[in-house]
């Protein structure tokens, strides 16, 4: 049984000077180091794999240069944060694939571009999450439409979206259209996300699932296409020692039931062995679609 938590609600309003100095500084957390593994397969039927997928790393450092203080005075430490995403093009033949991987292109040339990057969250930086997602998605969202408008044979091109930005042990999660981010704790799978489909408000409506099926895959909100306006779900989680947390485009979700992404998450220590073997239960159960996994494992608390 899965649950979905409420998406971050936006908190806009500047914190108050008094209160600046305090919630500027982020306070000492959990450490613990994080490994990665990433798949993707074209499936037992598709002819093209329109799906995409990226697993990067930031980090901020120190480097001392000159000083007349002893070493011990100065406390260099770094900051390492990490991008996961996946998105699953939509549109057709080599369309789809074009539309998956350009909305990622864009998405780093846009990451280089911004004034500054969120290494640690405060309260401060939560504040921002909304406006800076929205930014991203706004350029994202128009260089794709700049594209069909340029070349109407692209007319009906888009994409999914789902990122997760680790900020141990915080995590934020952005979401568009059906692909998913899921959480293992203490043997416990969460769904983060909340899929935006015909089929998924019916069934929020409270029509039975069986019969709206075949509204699976008709998206509600997704990036191109000739959406005038597309937002995204934003949700706060935090990561402790021992969790899973894995993004899939729904070549995974559709054959694979929550149980078994549950058990298999949780039968191997390395990561990569566990995104190999949800690819292989995904095509042994049909393999209908493109199938794309990355999973973030989270090892012990570091001394």
């Amino acid at each position: 049984m899965t649950t979905t938590p409420d998406p971050l609600e936006d908190t806009i309003d500047l914190i108050p000077a008094a209160q600046f100095s305090e919630e500027f500084f982020a306070h000492p957390s959990e450490s613990f180091p994080v490994e990665f593994g990433a798949a993707t397969h074209i499936g037992n039927v598709r002819s093209s794999n329109d799906d995409h997928y990226a697993v990067v790393s930031r980090r901020r450092s120190s480097e001392l240069i000159l000083t007349d203080l002893s070493p011990d005075d100065l406390v260099l430490g770094e900051d390492c944060s990490y991008a996961m995403v996946v998105a699953d093009g939509m549109g057709g033949a080599k369309f789809g694939e074009f539309a998956s991987r350009l909305a990622l292109r864009r998405m780093f040339e846009l990451a280089q571009q911004a004034t500054s990057w969120v290494m640690k969250i405060t309260d401060m930086e939560i504040q921002q999450v909304r406006q800076r997602v929205d930014a991203y998605v706004k350029k994202i969202q128009a260089t794709l439409r700049d594209y069909i408008h340029d070349d109407p044979k692209l007319a009906g091109m888009g994409t999914t979206w789902t990122s997760a930005h680790l900020l141990l042990p915080d995590v934020l999660v952005v979401h568009i259209g059906d692909s998913r981010a899921y959480l293992l704790h203490e043997g416990e799978l969460r769904q983060i996300t909340h899929d935006e489909t015909m089929a998924q408000a019916f069934i929020d409506a409270g029509v039975d699932p069986v019969s709206v099926k075949r509204f699976n895959h008709i998206l509600l909100n997704n990036l191109g296409d000739d959406k005038s306006k597309v937002t995204a779900q934003i949700h706060r989680l935090q990561m402790s020692a021992g969790d899973r947390l894995l993004l899939c485009t729904d070549g995974l979700s559709d054959m694979v039931p929550d149980e078994d992404i549950a058990r298999i998450l949780q039968r191997d220590a390395v990561p990569q062995r566990i995104c190999d073997a949800l690819i292989n239960e995904a095509l042994n159960k049909g393999g209908k679609d493109n199938v794309t996994v990355i999973v973030a494992a989270a090892g012990s608390q570091a001394s």
